[in-house]
């Protein structure tokens, strides 16, 4: 028989319309004109003028003949600029792609000709290194630049673009009717991401998961109206963990941070009454070892996200006597940052702070709005017994998903193959439903927040002409997380020191991915020639592997 509800209901703009984020930005200008959309320094921008900047930011570009399926590319730290790139430059259809700004001119040059950026807005402290980047790029097609301005910037300014952001903004229409995408599915954003390899990878977005994602990060952390949002995670990463759309879905407040330190931080909490903070537990650590002076007088209460490593017990106890609600996340750059969360129980609160951390420390259980999380056998693709022992692999699938690897079909096939998205994480599932896990990627050091390719490492020691074999694996280390241990086997005769080696490292890579400790010896190898980096990780986390 015919399906009866399929027959004459059409869809129509009166009853659908594409997700987007977006409209969480026009909705609040509507509902909440009048409220401080942005804070920075002297800077209180409400919604109302975020709104009209924004208009006009995409007005410019499309003046400039730049629009749907287009890249505009971004250098910038979290200032106001970065908050309206997050929703002037999609609205003109273009797509964001937000630059790492700790990476060197031959990263940044592959990624501009890689995504085939037709503009770039720079912030000037990366005026320098943006300028080696466009004169490395590969590609003829000329590329537009604007200059940012911020008086909070106390460097030299370096003017490489044709004009200011703020000149371009104001060439702009406030007025300019920007449209819906046409398709939900349609790209929003660009995210390089280091993945297994040398090469970035790109990671599109789409509107419909960013839109959800920024609702799921509501969800997960009964975001209030109004919350004031410190940005101590980079807008950079993941598009802030999509919480540049959460903040204006929320009509919040973005308390600009141009540089992550613990004065600035508890600053800004006790002056603007911040609610909300993301961060790697680089940032965590580096709060709670603060002075007792600079952490005096905040008397509200503050949630924190973490993701990254699992927060150790001493992060729990540590955020709990500064009077802060910790939740741990877990995500990659290809599931739009968190997109599972350790859920905590009423219950858990009477454990002692040792059990509470072993709880909490796992990375448990899908956003609202991702459809599924599950450890899965790779090759059967069947799930994993929920006993907390066999090993598996942390596996996503539903709209929290990227669209998949920009020019990369081979790798975007293996992404998802067998209807999953592969994140390449070991884990066990507990009884419970929440996942853990029990092994990185064998290739990814994940230092500080920041993903670092050991394959990349293991190129640029292989260029050094006294080294025969290298392998690099991630060194524990108590400020970063990880860092990357160098083990080098040298060619019969040939002599190096480890300050040497890291000095050929630094002339070829951005400064966080150099190694931290170099190991000199011969490798242990299969019978096949094959490195056996487990043995290699057991070193690294001994006293054997010294810091250079």
């Amino acid at each position: 028989m015919p399906n009866i509800y399929a027959q004459d209901l059409p869809k129509t703009d009166a009853n659908f319309a594409a997700l987007t984020p977006l409209l969480y930005l026009e909705r609040s200008a509507l509902v909440y004109p009048d409220r401080v959309a942005i804070v920075h320094g002297a800077l209180r921008q409400t919604w109302s003028q975020t709104y009209a900047r924004c208009r006009q930011l995409a007005s410019a570009l499309q003046q400039h003949g730049i629009g749907k399926g287009d890249t505009v590319a971004v250098m910038l730290p979290n200032t106001p600029p970065m908050v309206e790139a997050h929703f002037g430059i999609p609205m003109s259809g273009a797509v964001l792609n937000t630059l790492n700004t700790r990476l060197d001119a031959e990263a940044l040059a592959f990624m501009l000709d890689h995504g085939e950026a037709k503009a770039v807005i720079v912030d000037p402290e990366f005026a320098a290194v943006m300028s080696r980047a466009l004169a490395m790029r590969q590609s003829t097609h000329p590329v537009l630049v604007i200059d940012t301005e911020d008086a909070l910037y106390a460097g030299t300014v370096q003017r490489i673009g044709s004009q200011t952001y703020d000149d371009f903004v104001a060439s702009g229409d406030a007025s300019f009717a920007w449209q819906l995408p046409d398709d939900e599915w349609d790209a929003i954003s660009l995210n390089y991401t280091s993945g297994t390899t040398g090469n970035p990878k790109g990671v599109v977005y789409h509107h419909r998961g960013a839109a959800l994602n920024a609702i799921s990060n509501i969800l997960e952390w009964d975001m209030p109206k109004h919350a004031v949002y410190l940005w101590t995670l980079p807008m950079f990463h993941c598009n802030g963990w999509c919480f540049p759309w959460t903040v204006a879905a929320r009509a919040g407040v973005n308390v600009c941070l141009r540089r992550v330190d613990p004065k600035a931080i508890f600053d800004a909490i006790r002056a603007h009454k911040v609610t909300h903070h993301c961060g790697a537990p680089i940032v965590l650590s580096a709060m709670i070892a603060a002075p007792a002076e600079l952490k005096q007088g905040i008397t509200h209460q503050v949630k924190s996200m973490v993701a990254g490593a699992a927060p150790p017990a001493a992060m729990i106890e540590g955020m709990e006597q500064l009077g802060f609600d910790l939740t741990h996340v877990y995500g990659l750059t290809e599931i739009y940052g968190p997109a599972a969360v350790c859920v905590k129980h009423e219950a858990w609160d009477a454990l002692d702070v040792g059990e509470r951390a072993r709880l909490n420390a796992r990375q448990g259980v899908n956003y609202h709005l991702q459809r599924n999380v599950s450890v899965m056998d790779a090759l059967t693709m069947q799930p994993v017994p929920f006993d907390g022992e066999t090993m598996g692999e942390i596996m996503f699938r539903g709209n929290i998903t990227m669209k998949g690897y920009l020019k990369n079909p081979k790798a975007t096939q293996e992404a998802f193959a067998g209807g999953w998205f592969h994140t390449g994480d070991l884990a066990v599932m507990y009884p419970d439903g929440y996942v853990k896990i029990k092994d990185r990627s064998k290739d990814i050091i994940i230092s500080g927040g920041e993903n670092i390719s050991s394959i990349e490492v293991e190129d640029v020691l292989y260029r050094h002409p006294a080294v025969m074999a290298a392998a690099v694996v991630a060194k524990p280390d108590p400020k970063w997380g990880e860092t990357p241990c160098a083990f080098i086997e040298l060619k019969a005769g040939a002599q190096v020191t480890a300050e040497e080696i890291v000095a050929h490292c630094k002339a070829h890579l951005a400064g966080f991915k150099v190694p931290k400790a170099v190991v000199f010896g011969e490798l242990p190898k299969t019978s096949t020639g094959k490195i056996q980096k487990y043995e290699l990780r057991k070193v690294a986390g001994s006293s054997d592997a010294i810091d250079v």
